[in-house]
């Protein structure tokens, strides 16, 4: 999941106003309209992650940020019983353009961590996010970061962001090679609302482990060969991809997951933002039996499948 879509509105709002952030309302129920689908028609991708500007901004301080992962793990584990969970975010998101130090944003994500393995029964991790939006020296910063805390419970790299016509994954082959080398997990954000020939690029020339989505991946069936052929998982999130558009419908997205069955893609359902798209695992899970894209023997299997792609325990990692 995304710490920007993981964390419980009640604590955002508490951490807003511990640092005096001046929000666009003083009405709460207003406030999480403003982070949460609830009331919001989303009319594209573009919209939905715009719902990431209010809470990244509030999470822009080392306090904000242990506040926030120690939440999440915490609450994962009280809410729905997960007791591995991998947590995503962008460091350099969280430092108000460089006003505050990227080694102080870190430790404190990483303070969190361990407060949280402390007080609960769980394993976690945690994963940079390389941006489309970033040039190449930014999202480099970001990779040598993740290798320097390697040891200190980051697991992995990935890739997020908007829209941008000038990024292309093949740029990245020789960060993601030295990331690799690094010990570190690989997983990216691709053919989510792009179409499958994202997923080719980023399968060619950056060799991931996983990938975040994916699900258009299902429109072409050599690619879901070579998937298929190299172990590599798709991490599709139900929920997230009907409100942000980048499916039809329910029936679309049953059609993509019945192809990558029957090529025999590996796959995992997801919370993506849980409390963003006010959603848990369960109801995801739910979701996927509920509408007969798998039944609940082909859903015990792809919770092994998650297990065995997950980064944690990889080279000594929590």
């Amino acid at each position: 999941m995304h710490l920007g879509g993981a964390v419980d509105p009640a604590a955002m709002w508490g951490i807003a106003h511990d640092q005096g952030i001046r929000l666009p309302t003083k009405d709460y129920w207003e406030f999480v309209d403003l982070i949460t689908v609830r009331k919001q028609a989303k009319k594209s991708f573009e919209d939905f992650l715009a719902l990431y500007h209010w809470t990244e901004l509030i999470q822009s301080s080392p306090l904000a940020v242990e506040q926030s992962v120690y939440q999440v793990v915490g609450g994962a584990y009280r809410e729905a019983n997960i007791t591995v969970l991998e947590l995503r975010y962008n460091p350099m998101k969280r430092n108000r353009g460089g006003e505050r130090d990227l080694d102080h944003i870190i430790m404190a994500s990483i303070r969190g961590l361990d407060r949280a393995l402390l007080e609960y029964p769980v394993k976690a991790g945690l994963i940079f996010c390389l941006d489309r939006t970033f040039d190449q020296t930014l999202n480099a910063i970001i990779l040598e970061k993740a290798i320097a805390y390697r040891h200190r419970g980051v697991i992995g790299i990935d890739i997020a962001g908007g829209h941008n016509p000038d990024f292309r994954y093949r740029d990245y082959a020789a960060l993601f090679k030295k990331a690799r080398k690094s010990g570190l997990g690989i997983t990216v954000h691709a053919g989510e609302d792009e179409d499958w020939q994202s997923v080719d690029e980023v399968l060619r020339y950056l060799e991931p482990d996983r990938i975040g989505h994916g699900i258009h991946a299902a429109q072409d069936p050599g690619l879901c060969k070579r998937l298929s052929e190299r172990g590599v998982l798709l991490e599709i999130c139900p929920s997230s991809n009907l409100d942000s558009k980048v499916v039809k419908d329910a029936t679309e997205l049953g059609d993509y997951i019945k192809t990558f069955k029957r090529h025999k893609v590996r796959f995992s359902f997801n919370t993506d933002g849980p409390e963003m798209l006010e959603t848990t695992l369960r109801d995801e899970l739910k979701l996927a039996v509920r509408n007969g894209w798998v039944t609940k023997d082909e859903l015990a299997e792809c919770g092994a499948w998650a297990r065995t792609a997950s980064f944690i325990g990889r080279n000594g990692a929590s």
